[in-house]
C-alpha cells in the first residue's frame, strides 16, 4: 500500500525510489502484487536503474504465485526475448495461464499467437475463441480483431454485419483501425447501408488521431466531393498528413495534385518529389508517373534511361500499370541504344533486388 501511495503521490510527494523501497519489503515477504510492481519498476527504470534480468526475476516470482498480470508481462518478455532467450512456446503457456484467469490482455495475446501460429500451431478458430472472450470484456483491440475475423471469414463464417458490430464496439472506444474499417464498411455498403457521409465521419475520427490510411481516405473524399463538399485545399491537407507518415498512395496523390495544380499552385518539381517517395516504396502508379516525368522532362531534367527504369518497374506490377506504361516504353525503346536499354534494365533489377532485401515480414504485434 505504501508503495502505491509513493508511486502515485497520493497524500505525499511522488517518490518512485521510496515506492520501490516499500514494494521491495513487501515483495521479500512474498506478496505477489508487490513482486509484480517491483518487476514493473525494474523493467521501465522507474525509481531504480533499468534492469531487464531483475524485472524477469520479480515477474517470475509473482507469476509462480498465479498473479495473472505477472504471467502476462512475463509472456511478453519471452515473446520479445528481452532479459531472457526468446521462446514463443513459453510465452504462449504464460499467456494461457493469464487468459484462463480471465485477464483480457492475456486472452488477446493468446488469440494473436493462435492467429499467427507463433508458439502454437496456427488455429484461426481458436484465435477467434480467445478474441471473443477478451472482446466481451470490452477490450477494444480484441473487438477489432474479432471484427477482422468476421470480415475475412477467418476462423468463423464470413459475416459483414457481425464484423460491423464489433468494429463499432471498438471504434466507439477510440480504436483508430476499427474507426477506419467502419468507414470502409459505410463507404462500400458492407454489413451496413451505404452512407458516404457516415464513412467520412468515421474516417475523420481516425484521421484526427493520426491514422495515415484514414487521412488518405479523407483526402480522397475531399478531392472527389463524396460525403463532403468538394474542397481540394482540404484534400491536400489530409494527403500531406498521410504522406508525411510515409503512406505511398497519399504521396502519389499529393504528387498528382501538384502536377495538376489542384488545391495548390502547379509545381512539377514538387510533384516529382512526391512521386519519387511513393515509387521508391514500390507504388506502381507513382513509378509510372515518375517514369513519364523523366521521359517528358516534366519537373526533372529529361532522362530516358531513368524513365525506362521506372516504366519497366511499373509495367512489371500488373495489367493496369503495364497498360499505362506500354506506349511510353515502346517510344523510349525505339529511341534508346542497346547500351542505354541494358542500363535501364540493370537499374530496374537492382531496385527490385534492394526492395526485396529490405522487405520486413508483417505480423500482428503483441499488446
Amino acid at each position: 500500500m505504501l508503495g502505491l501511495i509513493y508511486a502515485h503521490g497520493k497524500g505525499v510527494p511522488k517518490d518512485e525510489a521510496e515506492a520501490v523501497k516499500w514494494w521491495r519489503k513487501a515483495a521479500k515477504q512474498g506478496l505477489a502484487e508487490a513482486q509484480f510492481a517491483l518487476g514493473f519498476m525494474y523493467e521501465d527504470g522507474n525509481g531504480v536503474p533499468k534492469d531487464e534480468a531483475e524485472a524477469v526475476n520479480w515477474y517470475r516470482k509473482a507469476a509462480e504465485q498465479g498473479f495473472a498480470w505477472a504471467q502476462f508481462k512475463l509472456g511478453i518478455i519471452y515473446a520479445d526475448g528481452k532479459g531472457v532467450p526468446k521462446d514463443e512456446a513459453v510465452a504462449v503457456r504464460l499467456f494461457h495461464k493469464a487468459a484462463e484467469q480471465g485477464l483480457a490482455d492475456g486472452q488477446l495475446n493468446l488469440g494473436v499467437a493462435y492467429a499467427n501460429g507463433k508458439g502454437v500451431p496456427k488455429d484461426e478458430a481458436e484465435a477467434v475463441n480467445w478474441f471473443r472472450k477478451a472482446a466481451k470484456q470490452g477490450l477494444a483491440e480484441a473487438q477489432f480483431n474479432l471484427g477482422v475475423a468476421y470480415a475475412s471469414g477467418e476462423g468463423v463464417p464470413k459475416d459483414d454485419a457481425v464484423a460491423v458490430e464489433w468494429f463499432r464496439e471498438a471504434a466507439e472506444q477510440g480504436h483508430t483501425k476499427a474507426q477506419s474499417n467502419l468507414g470502409f464498411a459505410y463507404a462500400n455498403g458492407e454489413g451496413v447501408r451505404k452512407d458516404e457521409a457516415a464513412a467520412v465521419q468515421w474516417w475523420r475520427k481516425a484521421a484526427e488521431q493520426g491514422l495515415a490510411e484514414a487521412q488518405f481516405n479523407l483526402g480522397v473524399r475531399y478531392a472527389n466531393g463524396r460525403g463532403v463538399p468538394k474542397d481540394e485545399a482540404e484534400a491536400i491537407k489530409w494527403y500531406r498528413k498521410a504522406a508525411d507518415q510515409g503512406l505511398d498512395a497519399a504521396q502519389c496523390n499529393l504528387g498528382v495534385m501538384y502536377a495538376e495544380g489542384r488545391g495548390v499552385p502547379k509545381d512539377e518539381a514538387e510533384a516529382v518529389k512526391w512521386y519519387r517517395k511513393a515509387a521508391e516504396q514500390g507504388h506502381a502508379d507513382a513509378q509510372f508517373k515518375l517514369g513519364a516525368a523523366y521521359a517528358n522532362g516534366e519537373g526533372v531534367i529529361k532522362d530516358e534511361t531513368t524513365a525506362y527504369k521506372w516504366l519497366l518497374l511499373a509495367g512489371a506490377q500488373g495489367y493496369e500499370s503495364a497498360r499505362k506504361a506500354l506506349p511510353i516504353l515502346e517510344r523510349i525503346e525505339r529511341s534508346l541504344g542497346p547500351e542505354q536499354r541494358a542500363e535501364g534494365q540493370r537499374l530496374a533489377r537492382e531496385f527490385k533486388a534492394e526492395q526485396s532485401s529490405n522487405k520486413q515480414p508483417q505480423a500482428n504485434e503483441l499488446q
